[in-house]
């Protein structure tokens, strides 16, 4: 029903998955990242080979409470998709898992869910916004290091535990970032890059805010990310009018008939 790709074929399927952008971005941006970086185990499956109509990328999770360890799917076909989830194997059901694709998924999600007798929730929509032209956009050039990582952790909303801290240790260690620094060398604000390419985790501490810092940073992570060749884009939650402003003054721009949605499985297993 699914099987894993090789490391040939991880490039081929980037390649790919270039044909259906924006709808394959967060897929295909992992891909761009797996296929150059090495970080956290993942494992990428595919319904057929070579022309897969469904394809995942799911991180090996050792634990219920590991909740940032997000399953990247996109899908050509949605009857193929609904069958992978009915009957593959790939997806553990009697245990947690959380899964980002499509918000046009959801009814598929919530029927196999509801079929199997497991709780399904939405916890984020948002937009996928790009950005092409990064010619005229500021930059500096602080990075974050490790020894930043409780830091982020602290101010992280859904950081604090031992699992975030694992989480943004990787992305620290393995993908770019940018920080402002105040005169003792600590940052007062930053971004990171998530493993699927997105840029994120955007913050300003309070006494900082004001200041410009969101606009250096966003365009500085751009324009890197950029020079490296990788794709220029993050995920907006709808409710946030503040992101979505500063990045679309930025010249991001979205395809405004397609979302992109979270979802939790079995949630309530973490809690037991």
């Amino acid at each position: 029903m699914a099987f894993e790709l090789s490391e040939d074929q991880l490039k081929t399927a980037e390649n790919e998955l270039k044909r259906y952008l924006p709808m394959s971005q967060q897929v295909y941006g992992f891909l761009v990242l797996r296929n150059r970086v090495r970080s956290d185990p993942v494992r990428v499956l595919v319904d057929r080979w070579p022309q897969f109509r469904v394809i995942m990328c799911k991180p090996h999770v050792e634990q219920n409470s590991d909740l940032f360890k997000d399953t990247m799917l996109f899908a050509t076909d949605a009857a193929v998709l609904e069958e992978i989830l009915s009957k593959s194997s790939v997806f553990d059901w009697s245990k947690y898992f959380c899964v980002g694709t499509s918000v046009s998924h959801t009814e598929i999600f919530k029927a196999v869910a509801s079929a199997k007798g497991v709780p399904c929730k939405r916890v984020a929509t948002c937009h996928l916004m790009t950005l092409e032209d990064v010619s005229r956009l500021p930059s500096v050039d602080s990075s974050l290091d490790e020894s930043h990582i409780g830091l982020v952790n602290q101010t992280w909303k859904f950081g604090k535990d031992d699992v975030a801290v694992g989480v943004i240790r990787n992305m620290i260690a393995n993908f770019p970032s940018c920080c402002v620094l105040d005169a003792e060398r600590k940052p007062v604000s930053w971004i990171l890059t998530y493993p699927s390419c997105a840029i994120g985790m955007l913050y300003t501490l309070p006494e900082h805010r004001g200041k410009g810092y969101a606009k250096i940073l966003v365009s500085s992570l751009a324009k890197r990310n950029h020079a490296l060749g990788y794709p220029v884009y993050s995920f907006i939650e709808e409710e946030n009018a503040v992101s979505y402003r500063l990045f679309a003054n930025l010249g991001f721009t979205e395809d405004p008939s397609y979302r992109e949605a979270w979802f939790r499985l079995n949630e309530f297993q973490i809690f037991q």
